[in-house]
Formats: structure tokens, C-alpha cells, sequence
């Protein structure tokens, strides 16, 4: 019952929790914060201007186009 009620109360820690995983991801430019936002023009690596939540056209904008760069091709490096 109180896993039930937590799902539908927002607690503060959650509220936390999903604000770092935005930061996190935008600090990195990790997914759609990759790419600059054509609605609210931020650059990439910077939050969209609407609080928790990432615009339609700049999550588009990143499907038609993603990176693959990831942490184990920067480790390894390109010579093997």
C-alpha cells in the first residue's frame, strides 16, 4: 500500500532525484542534450528552459541523429 501511495505522491527525494538525472545528462551532454534545443535556443549541454522536461523538436532533432560515442570508445582509442 505505502509503494502504491508513493507512486502517486511525488516526495521531495524523488523530485531531487529526477531534477539530477536531468543535470546529469545535460552536464554530459548525454541523449537529446546533445544537440541545441530549436524551440527555447539553449546550446547542448544546457537545460531546455521548461523545468524538468526536454522539448519535442530537440528529442526529435537527436533521434534523426545520434551519437555514438560512449565511454568505452573514449578509454580504448581509435588505434586498435
Amino acid at each position: 500500500m505505502i509503494a502504491l501511495l508513493s507512486a502517486l505522491i511525488p516526495s521531495p527525494a524523488a523530485d531531487a532525484a529526477h531534477d539530477a538525472a536531468h543535470e546529469t545528462a545535460a552536464r554530459f551532454r548525454q541523449g537529446a542534450y546533445s544537440v541545441t534545443c530549436p524551440t527555447c535556443h539553449v546550446p547542448a549541454g544546457m537545460l531546455c528552459l521548461a523545468r524538468r522536461s526536454i522539448h519535442a523538436a530537440r528529442r526529435d532533432l537527436y533521434r534523426q541523429n545520434p551519437k555514438s560515442d560512449g565511454l568505452v570508445p573514449l578509454l580504448v582509442g581509435r588505434g586498435r
